[in-house]
C-alpha cells in the first residue's frame, strides 16, 4: 500500500451497524500477520475518542477483512511496532 499520493480513508461498520471513517496511517507485518493502523477521521485531537486504531487483516475468499485485535498482549505489541515505525518515518 503506497502513501505516494497521501493517506487514504476506509469506512468500517461495527456489529451494531454503526459506521466509522478511519484514516490509514501505516501497515506492518508482525509474526506473519498483517496489521493496519488508523486514526478516526471525524475526531479532533483533543477529543476523548482520539487515538490509534489497530486492526488486523484476514483474507477470506480472496477478500481482505479488517478485524479487531482482541488479545491485549498482541494489541500492545502491534501498538509498539507502529509507534516505532511512525517514529522512524518522522526522523527520516
Amino acid at each position: 500500500m503506497s502513501s505516494e499520493f497521501g493517506n487514504y480513508f476506509v469506512t468500517i461498520s461495527d456489529d451494531d451497524g454503526n459506521e466509522y471513517e478511519l484514516e490509514h496511517l501505516s501497515t506492518a507485518e508482525m509474526n506473519g500477520i498483517l496489521y493496519m493502523a488508523f486514526l478516526p477521521a471525524d475526531v479532533k485531537e483533543d477529543d476523548d475518542g482520539y487515538g490509534m486504531v489497530i486492526l488486523k487483516v484476514k483474507t477470506e475468499g480472496g477478500e481482505d477483512i479488517l478485524l479487531t485485535v482482541d488479545d491485549e498482549d498482541e494489541l500492545n505489541s502491534a501498538y509498539e511496532l507502529f509507534v516505532q515505525q511512525l517514529s522512524d518515518e518522522d526522523e527520516g
